[in-house]
Formats: structure tokens, sequence, C-alpha cells
């Protein structure tokens, strides 16, 4: 049995898989300069990188990293980010596959 994938289809899944590492990588470097007590990266930023879609990618490593878990903004808010996330890029495999 040979499965063909869409070009589109590995087109966005690797999108969603570069932009959630990047996501991690970045809360991950906010974690050790937080350690270090450098120069932070601004909360705004990882909302950001968490709203265009690597919202999975910072709860990841807010979970792994014990990071930003005690701020409501984030406990609550990368959650409903993963949510909108979600049905963003759900909608949008739904819409190619129509």
């Amino acid at each position: 049995m040979n499965v063909t994938i869409p070009a589109a289809d590995l087109a966005l899944a690797a999108w969603l898989l570069v932009l959630n590492l990047v996501a991690y990588a970045v809360m991950a470097s906010d974690k050790r300069r937080a350690k270090k007590r450098a120069r932070r990266i601004p909360e705004r930023t990882l909302f950001v990188w968490a709203a265009v879609g690597g919202a999975l990618g910072i709860w990841l490593a807010m979970a792994q990293k014990r990071h930003k878990t005690q701020h409501a903004s984030f406990r609550f808010g990368i959650p409903a980010l993963l949510l909108l996330n979600v049905l963003l890029y759900g909608g949008a495999f739904y819409l190619l596959h129509r």
C-alpha cells in the first residue's frame, strides 16, 4: 500500500513543527536567562510565539522547565492559545481537504 501525503499537508506539518521547536527554545532560553539573572525575553514575545502557532512548544517548555507556571496569564493563556491554534490550524487542514 502506497500512501501519498499532499505537499500542502507536509508544508503545514513542517511549519508547525519548526514553529513549536523555536517557541520551546525561546521559552527554555528565557528560563536559562532567569537563572543567570540576565536580560529576559519579554512575556509579550512569548505570547506572540504561542499565538502564531507555537503554543504547544511554549506549554511543553513551561511544564518541563517549570517556568512561568505561577503566572496566571501563562497558566490560563497558553492553554487558551493552544486551543485557538488547534482550531485555526485544524480549520486550515479541514479546508484543504474539503
